[in-house]
């Protein structure tokens, strides 16, 4: 006997519709989250042969969590796919967890990839990183317009030469109780990225996906990371490069019509951080890595300095995805696209042209 609940999932509340496949026996639940208790306490009542399914339209970690600890199956649901299949125009909470279970009942769930949660923990962390690190420039920023407000020459601000320096110029008593509490406050924040970056640092060296990305040059652990945990396993994908390069949103807009072709922007469809690790990396990689760097070239004569480095990282991106597709390090990656070309060459021009 299998049950089957389709899940209408909100921040605050859920609505829930059950069907019982063996008796045809349906109900309607509403639940309010402020009650954890009652939550649990009815998905306990239905054991382990219970399969839920709601839309991938909010996050949801705690009931996740509940759901394994009870030994149910949750599937998560395309939301447009969803919607795109819903026979009434009409759209209310109980109208729409009836459809998710109208799906799982007729096996048309649009169910998609999940990320593990340990996987999503370690995204979890890097942004959090990021988000320090950005704090933490905005501080030496206004320490910065600070030191300019009292005529310090332009140095970098993290230096313990430039602080003490600040601290003995002829300073408000305003600007001087922003310059201590900035100081203060920077010390917080360096100990937390130390902190973080050990912790990050200890995940990437137990993962050999990790390390084998990081053969790259420029490519250190916390791109790694991102990219690892955000693709996860990359034989999922039919077609590598192409799908990789949408998946993560470094796919070209298209707007063509007719016999126009006119491709834009990329559609940025992906999740942001990796896109920014990777933009960062490219334009490390550019300094030492052969294939990169005559490519940025070659583009950057012909295009804003911008597209050509968007091209790069996508370019570094690709490169990446074969790597893990393929398990092998850079220097085998660039070794096969050497000898690939010397083929070519070697040819003559019926083989170049192939």
């Amino acid at each position: 006997m299998t049950l089957y609940i389709g899940v209408d999932f909100h921040p605050h509340q859920q609505t829930a519709v059950w069907c019982d496949t063996e008796t045809g026996e349906t109900e309607t639940v509403q639940l309010f989250h402020k009650n954890p208790d009652e939550v649990r306490k009815f998905y306990a009542s239905f054991g382990e042969a219970a399969v839920v399914g709601m839309e991938a339209s909010s996050k949801a970690l705690w009931f996740e969590r509940l759901l394994e600890s009870l030994g149910q199956e949750l599937r998560i649901g395309d939301p447009y796919q969803i919607r795109k299949m819903a026979v009434s125009r009409h759209k209310n909470d109980s109208i729409d967890a009836n459809h998710i279970l109208s799906l799982l009942l007729d096996g048309r769930f649009p169910a998609i990839w999940r990320r593990s949660p340990e996987q999503n923990e370690i995204l979890d962390m890097l942004r959090f990183r990021v988000k320090i690190v950005g704090q933490r420039t905005a501080a030496y920023n206004r320490l910065q317009s600070i030191a300019h407000s009292c005529g310090l020459p332009k140095g970098k601000m993290s230096t313990l030469v430039f602080q003490e320096a600040l601290k003995a110029s002829d300073l408000t008593e305003g600007e001087r109780f922003q310059m201590e509490h900035l100081f203060e406050l920077l010390g917080s924040q360096n100990e937390r990225i130390d902190a973080i970056g050990k912790w990050l640092d200890e995940k990437a060296g137990r993962d050999p996906k990790v390390q084998l990305l990081m053969t790259q040059f420029g490519v250190g652990t916390f791109t790694a990371l991102a990219v690892v945990n955000t693709l996860g396993d990359v034989t999922r994908f039919d077609r590598v490069p192409a799908q990789v390069t949408n998946f993560i949103g470094y796919d070209s807009r298209e707007g063509s019509s007719g016999a126009r072709t006119r491709y834009g922007a990329i559609t940025k469809a992906g999740p942001p951080l990796v896109r920014y690790l990777v933009g960062q990396a490219a334009m490390v990689a550019v300094r030492k890595d052969p294939g990169l760097k005559a490519f940025h070239k070659r583009l950057s004569k012909r295009k804003h300095p911008a597209v050509a480095k968007t091209a790069t990282a996508r370019k570094l991106l690709v490169k990446l995805s074969i790597m893990l597709r393929d398990n092998i390090s850079a220097q085998e990656f660039d070794r096969r696209g050497s000898a690939v070309g010397d083929a070519r060459r070697s040819a003559g021009p019926e083989m170049a042209d192939a």
